[in-house]
């Protein structure tokens, strides 16, 4: 499946299934997340069969419901655009997987987190087998999203791909641009919206592969 295929096929899901996740498929999880934390520097951290986190006042209110397994993705507290982007790229593998997760920034309970000296908590995504596949988020018109000094297929079908971004509270607050050939993305400001880039940024590179300044 093409990345944008998978990107579409990818929704937020915040009820789970009693169900297992298969030795085969944590050894592959494992292996991302541990490429991911040499490549970027982040320590992020997989727990399986854990329920704990997700069994808290704020988990239920969140609407969270056997979530059995997470990812903590831990870093310094300037790294939160690190923390979207390849936090995105674990997600969308979990989603080649046939697995399905969830940003979430604070309706969890206590994590199991390993944290060193100067790192912190940055955000958690639940893991695991959808009750359903989740439902496609509104969007803002592209064409408040972006600007080009050139029209190329490239740059819609990266846009087209940031649309789909997941964003906290469906903000959005980022914006893109083409100018002599060279894109740049900047944060608008909002709640969690340095993490919300990142994932953005990921979408526009992974299906481009035209980086983002």
């Amino acid at each position: 499946m093409e990345m944008l295929e998978i990107i579409k096929s990818r929704h937020s899901v915040r009820q789970y299934k009693e169900q297992a996740i298969e030795p085969s498929k944590r050894v592959q999880i494992d292996s991302c997340i541990q490429e991911i934390n040499a490549e970027s520097g982040l320590n992020i951290q997989v727990f399986y069969d854990e329920p704990k986190c997700f069994d808290s006042f704020m988990a239920h209110y969140g609407k969270f419901s056997h979530v059995n397994n997470y990812i903590v993705i831990v870093g310094k507290g300037s790294e939160q655009e690190k923390a979207g982007y390849y936090g995105e790229k674990l997600v969308l593998k979990c989603q080649e997987l046939g697995l399905n997760t969830c940003w979430v920034a604070m309706t969890h309970g206590k994590a199991r987190v390993e944290k060193k000296m100067g790192e912190k908590l940055l955000i958690i995504l639940s893991l695991g087998y959808g009750e359903n596949q989740g439902v496609p988020h509104k969007s803002k018109d592209v064409k408040t999203l972006c600007r080009a000094d050139q029209e190329t297929d490239w740059f819609q079908k990266g846009m087209e791909a940031v649309c789909l971004a997941p964003t906290a509270m469906n903000q959005q607050k980022f914006f893109f641009e083409l100018k002599d050939g060279t894109v740049t993305a900047k944060s608008l400001g909002g709640f969690y919206s340095k993490i919300d880039l990142g994932i953005a940024k990921y979408h526009f590179e992974v299906v481009t592969g035209h980086k983002v300044k």
